[in-house]
């Protein structure tokens, strides 16, 4: 069966701005309760940054509590706690740990309540529990450098442990203001280079300094004993395995690289012994230590089913550099993660809402097809840009699905055509992959109307 595109889809239109949905006409009922929903709907108060802040408020909570017991000051506590927190950011950003909470919080059944589905689906900002713990970390170093400088004043000689103590906070201070958000879009080498390389210095700095500090301690006994007794020790065996653990599966692989037009290039894996499973993320580099970038896994093509894909679209200087001239290898490490469409499980229907190569993620889930979903696409001449291969294969799986070809129908409200679609086929969410202002404009519209929305967040 043929189904063409090229045949323009009739613009939705309004006859009067109340029937618009957007979200300047909607009005929430006046209550106090729909004021809190509308402040917290804001990008601001999402779920990612109360995460962050409710992590700092315990920690800060924490040292509430501390400064009623005269021991709250010692080193070694200040310490332990401030490895507790750097061990936590590390481990939750794992990717085991990632699938593993992204599987338990999608394996709920349809019938529960949509509200409770809705709130589980907002898994994927887990990413803020990283944030507060490595802020909070870092904060409670700086303490102990303070309480550490303070003892050693008080002692006969200058510890060697304070040499490192100063040069681990400058480093943990330095690597968290590089990963603001702000200066994160700015340079993201720069970004990625204080935190991966600054990240190993510190796990070194850290052995030494936390060796030093717990065998030199007034209370310390036998060194072996203080050692193996010390609780930040065990903690740094614990961020150091879960940093080294994807660094162990790091592979040059072969690739092959098709581009159906300047814009794209389709990378196709052969079997090298891993199988993506569906709806997940892996990165690739070009060189091992930085210059990674995260594309979504893509099942290979029924005429050829071993291996798997990555659509990779023009969006800055590494993927034009890519694009023009395809590298024969890549490097990939660790294991594919779960990405963020994956919480479609937790609903009947869905509404798949993509811009431009934001189609790349949705397509494993599209070709799964087993949750019902209807597919908004608005690209620019989609055969032309993506391939007739492409096209084909979601219009296989997809025949029905709403195609905007921007290069003959302009630039339509993505709002308004996720609404109409939301209407039109009774699902009950919306997931949306495009720019960062188009998918805002749609979670945030939507999700003002009490639909439940969902797309990809600065860090996710």
């Amino acid at each position: 069966m043929s189904v063409s595109i090229d045949e323009p889809i009739r613009p939705i239109r309004y006859t009067t701005a109340a029937h618009r949905p957007n979200e300047l006409a909607y009005q929430a009922p006046d209550s106090v309760t729909a004021a809190v929903r509308r402040t917290l709907r804001q990008r601001r108060f999402m779920q990612y940054n109360r995460l962050a802040v409710g992590v700092v408020l315990l920690n800060a909570g924490a040292l509430w509590l501390g400064t009623r017991h005269a021991a709250w000051a010692d080193p070694t506590t200040l310490l332990t706690l401030a490895q507790a927190n750097l061990a936590c950011a590390v481990i939750a950003r794992q990717q085991h740990v990632v699938n593993f909470v992204c599987r338990l919080a999608t394996r709920a059944p349809t019938t529960w309540p949509l509200r409770l589905r809705w709130a589980l689906a907002k898994v994927y900002h887990f990413g803020g529990l990283h944030v507060g713990m490595a802020v909070s970390g870092t904060a409670w170093y700086v303490l102990f450098v303070a309480s550490h400088t303070r003892q050693a004043l008080r002692g006969p000689g200058f510890p060697a442990s304070l040499v490192t103590s100063y040069a681990l906070v400058l480093l943990l201070v330095l690597i968290v203001v590089c990963a603001r958000p702000s200066a994160r879009t700015r340079s993201h080498d720069r970004f990625e280079v204080t935190h991966r390389l600054g990240g190993w210095t510190v796990l070194v700095l850290a052995w030494i300094n936390t060796i030093l500090v717990v065998t030199t301690q007034p209370a310390a006994g036998p060194v072996l004993d203080a050692v193996v007794t010390a609780p930040s020790i065990w903690l740094m065996l614990a961020s150091t395995a879960s940093t080294a653990l994807p660094w162990l599966r790091l592979r040059r692989v072969p690739i092959t690289v098709q581009r159906p037009s300047s814009h794209v290039a389709v990378v196709r894996f052969d079997d090298h012994g891993v199988k993506p499973f569906v709806g997940s993320v892996r990165p690739i580099s070009l060189h091992p230590l930085w210059g990674w970038h995260t594309f979504a896994n893509i099942p290979a093509p029924r005429s050829s089913p071993l291996g798997y894909r990555m659509a990779v679209s023009r969006a800055g200087d590494w993927t034009s550099a890519f694009i023009a001239d395809p590298p024969s290898h890549v490097w990939v490490r660790g294991v594919p993660t779960a990405g963020m469409a994956n919480v479609r499980h937790l609903f009947k229907r869905v509404v798949f809402v993509a811009t431009g190569s934001g189609i790349g993620p949705m397509l494993a889930h599209l070709m799964a097809n087993n949750v019902p979903g209807h597919l908004v696409w608005v690209t620019r001449s989609p055969r032309e840009t993506y391939g007739d291969e492409l096209v084909n294969e979601i219009l296989a799986v997809q025949p029905d699905a709403t195609i905007w070809n921007t290069d003959d129908q302009g630039r339509p409200d993505v709002f308004a055509l996720a609404y109409e679609a939301l209407q039109r086929t009774g699902a009950e969410a919306v997931i949306c992959i495009a720019s960062t202002k188009v998918t805002w404009q749609v979670v945030s519209g939507i999700e003002r109307l009490g639909i439940p929305a969902f797309g990809p967040i600065w860090d996710s």
